[in-house]
């Protein structure tokens, strides 16, 4: 009878040890203040769901979470179309190939924080070539001070850095398709977009969704960005859930509403991710049939 070896598994106890540091006990520690009012170093009172109640009845929470689910939902509906698109024009192979790779991955070397303060240099209709050019074309752009152009001024900056990320999956996806499905579909007289449909997109599906899943995890938690570019500003118009968790448990230092937000922001992140995974997992299962 042959015996089974589980010290394997000792292999694995770094990463178990490492995490558990990293993820599991900040965890039980946010978990521990979002259930007391700490009133010194050494004076802590136990008060339930008071401060989840509190959250929950926040409006200037709702108010965030509504400009976030918002700014979320516009970045996958722009940078997924359009990372799709840009993958599909790029060369296949060859030095062009290797060129466009290189200066499409680009933005995604510059530090977030870098990211804002070129924007906010070049949005600037004073010294930056965005905010002159739109100001000399008539139209009154002042990213500063009207809120809408804040809103759309943090939503072209996040595209611009972020597309690049959506190109690279996309395109790995398409090179990973085989040359056979393409002669199959040149001998049947497969129009373009019938092999993008029934060859390509298929073929992407997983790609993709691991694409829209990075995307909206990481803008649902964009800070640094819009920090540097309007500071949450003009009013309330770029402060998104991020922000006003900062603002709250750094800039308050109300520790027990911050980390009883900071359980609800994360519950909202896993719901959310939770029901795109499944959304696309069905669609994907749906073209299969």
């Amino acid at each position: 009878m042959k015996t089974r070896n589980n010290r394997a598994w000792f292999l694995v106890l770094p990463v178990i040890i490492c995490v558990a540091f990293s993820a599991i006990l900040p965890l039980m520690t946010v978990v521990n203040y979002s259930v007391q009012d700490i009133l010194s170093p050494t004076q802590k009172v136990f008060v339930g769901t008071e401060w989840f109640q509190q959250v929950m009845r926040d409006s200037d929470l709702h108010g965030a979470l509504y400009r976030q689910i918002v700014f979320s939902l516009s970045v996958l509906a722009i940078e997924i179309p359009l990372g799709i698109l840009i993958a599909l024009a790029m060369p296949a192979q060859g030095w062009k190939a290797s060129l466009s790779l290189v200066l499409v991955a680009l933005p995604l070397l510059i530090p977030w924080n870098v990211v804002g303060t070129i924007w906010q240099i070049f949005g600037r209709s004073d010294i930056g070539l965005l905010g002159y050019a739109i100001n000399w074309m008539g139209i009154d752009y002042n990213y500063t001070g009207s809120p809408v152009d804040a809103w759309v001024t943090v939503l072209v900056m996040d595209v611009w850095h972020w597309t690049p990320l959506v190109i690279l999956l996309a395109y790995a996806g398409l090179r990973s398709i085989p040359d056979a499905y393409y002669q199959a579909a040149r001998i049947d007289g497969a129009s373009r977009w019938a092999v993008f449909r029934f060859i390509q997109l298929p073929k992407m599906r997983n790609v993709l969704m691991i694409a829209v899943l990075l995307r909206f995890m990481d803008s649902f938690m964009i800070y640094t960005e819009p920090f540097v570019l309007t500071g949450g500003g003009p009013g309330n118009a770029t402060t998104f859930l991020s922000q006003y968790l900062t603002q709250k448990a750094v800039g308050q230092f109300d520790l027990g509403p911050a980390a009883a937000f900071s359980l609800v922001y994360f519950l909202i992140i896993l719901l959310f991710c939770f029901v795109l995974y499944n959304w696309m997992q069905r669609l994907g299962a749906g073209e299969t049939k």
